[in-house]
């Protein structure tokens, strides 16, 4: 009789996978915490004990519905620390001839489980509602590759936020509802509370005897690490952030991490909610009244447009997209990146708020650190394996698109339709940064000038040849070349120095950092 060991991935902690749903009677359920998954780059704590602890409390759901489970923790003698080897160990042990595994979230883990050979099977992961397969078959013969044009398709294929075969508002995008800076006045609702129980705090004891030396703390550690904790995180967004998240999405906040953000999406990569049920949740919110149509339109749109649609361009680009470099950005990652000691106000928060909740919403990532480092030239590796490591909801899928293609253009514009560059005039306007830092926002040269503004002229005259015939990139280009010469020349020379000073910066912590983590 055939036996099979079904290896549960730690991002794949729902019952309704297919690999669950077809398992026979007597199959062996594995979830292994190895050492090598959270090395590779070097995870924020945070990070790893949410991902060990929801594995664990996954495991006693899968026991308490009569599943067969084995569990290897970090400290087990005869791990091997390795997630196929491991797998390979337990299916020998337990007579298996066959590992089953839903299809992995990264290419380096599908690359490998490849190579395995015939004794490994791969299903499809069904929690995402638009497959690989499907993917690339609506992205055959098309002209462009157009988030846009997508999420169009999945609107009227699921039938969200649609009227009668129309878009529900009259309209498919409320974007321009959706960009309200920070106001003085607004009132943030506090998020719950998760408690630490025994499991996440024996998790936590181990993460930080094991992985000790990497960038994050634990201090204020509040994912959630359960099905029934992240169901609360969706029931207090929808009723206390949604309304206001969309008017509120781009703001920056030196003091908020949060504002009115679900940060709903680490539960969703790791299988604790599904897409469908949040998007419902929020749709059903709007048809009640409850939300306005630009705040659940908005929160869709990153659901079922982006997520999807940067999943698919992840599994139709890979192996080669991850090497994509199109402006060939060479720097290292700035050193203050691993402690946050900076002058520049707005990277100083967005990394302390990383370091302590391995969190920073989707517009300090793009227009703060993300902004940044397209500047100055920071090579997509060193920021993607940055990113990967930092933040709680990154998983390679998603972050490699959202980071190497929208953030640093480093397709050359095959995912985003433009470079995502921008002076501090746009951190200003968004944020309350610029009040509390010792540069001025307003002066392009000098001492007391903000280095975003002479770094945004010199990106875009370092890359003239590829950018300025860019339909969206020659006002930008018309108001450069009316300037003097020698203000021209007094701005190139102010970003060359900082950028000068920023290479003779001694690097912190491990060498690897300086360049990007060096993957195993």
């Amino acid at each position: 009789m055939s036996r099979p060991l079904i290896l549960i991935l730690g991002d794949q902690l729902s019952e309704t996978l297919d690999v669950l749903a077809q398992a026979p009677e007597e199959a062996v359920i594995a979830l292994c915490e190895v050492r090598a998954e959270g090395e590779y780059v070097p995870h924020h704590p945070q990070k790893i004990v949410m991902l060990l602890s929801a594995m664990r409390h996954f495991a006693d759901t899968l026991r308490d519905k009569g599943y067969q489970v084995h569990y290897s923790t970090l400290d087990d003698d005869d791990n091997r620390h390795d997630l196929l080897d491991e797998a390979e160990r337990l299916a020998d042990a337990y007579a298996c001839d066959e590992i089953r595994v839903t299809h992995p979230g990264e290419w380096r883990l599908f690359e490998r489980i490849q190579r395995r050979g015939t004794r490994w099977r791969l299903y499809p992961d069904n929690r995402f509602y638009c497959s690989i397969e499907a993917f690339g078959q609506w992205l055959a013969g098309r002209k462009r590759c157009r988030m846009e044009d997508f999420y169009r398709h999945l609107r009227k294929q699921t039938g969200l936020l649609m009227c009668a075969g129309e878009p529900a508002g009259g309209q498919w995008n409320f974007d321009h509802d959706n960009r309200a800076p920070i106001a003085d006045d607004l009132d943030f609702p506090t998020p719950p509370r998760h408690r630490m129980d025994a499991t996440t705090r024996a998790v936590a004891e181990q993460v930080s005897t094991h992985f000790g030396d990497h960038f994050g703390t634990l201090e204020d550690f509040n994912w959630a690490v359960t099905r029934r904790q992240a169901l609360g995180d969706l029931r207090h967004f929808i009723d206390h952030a949604l309304a206001d998240f969309g008017t509120y999405q781009d703001a920056i906040s030196d003091s908020e991490p949060l504002l009115y953000h679900s940060r709903l999406a680490a539960a969703m990569n790791i299988g604790l909610l599904s897409p469908r049920e949040v998007c419902e949740a929020v749709a059903a919110a709007w048809q009640e009244g409850h939300a306005p149509i630009n705040a659940a339109e908005g929160f869709i749109r990153q659901l079922l447009g982006w997520r999807e649609y940067v999943r698919g361009i992840y599994w139709q680009r890979m192996p080669g997209y991850k090497q994509e470099n199109r402006l060939n950005a060479r720097r290292g990652l700035p050193a203050f990146y691993w402690h946050g000691e900076t002058d520049l106000r707005c990277l100083q928060r967005a990394i302390e708020m990383t370091r302590d909740n391995a969190y920073a919403h989707h517009i300090q990532r793009l227009m703060v650190t993300g902004n940044f480092a397209l500047l100055c030239g920071v090579s997509p590796a060193a920021l993607c394996d940055w990113y990967l490591a930092v933040y709680a909801d990154a998983f390679e899928w998603v972050e490699l698109p959202n980071t190497l293609g929208m953030t640093l253009y480093a397709d050359g514009g095959y995912l985003g339709s433009k470079p995502y560059c921008a002076s501090g005039k746009y951190i200003d306007r968004m944020s309350d940064h610029c009040r509390h830092c010792r540069y001025d926002v307003k002066q392009v040269t000098g001492d007391d000038a903000c280095p975003f503004n002479s770094l945004y002229w010199h990106f875009l005259e370092t890359h003239r040849a590829q950018l300025k015939d860019h339909q969206r990139m020659k006002l930008i280009y018309g108001s450069w070349d009316k300037m003097q010469p020698t203000r021209q020349e007094a701005i190139l020379a102010q970003a060359q120095a900082f950028l000068d000073r920023l290479d003779s910066e001694k690097p912190y912590g491990r060498g690897e950092h300086a360049e990007g983590y060096q993957r195993r």
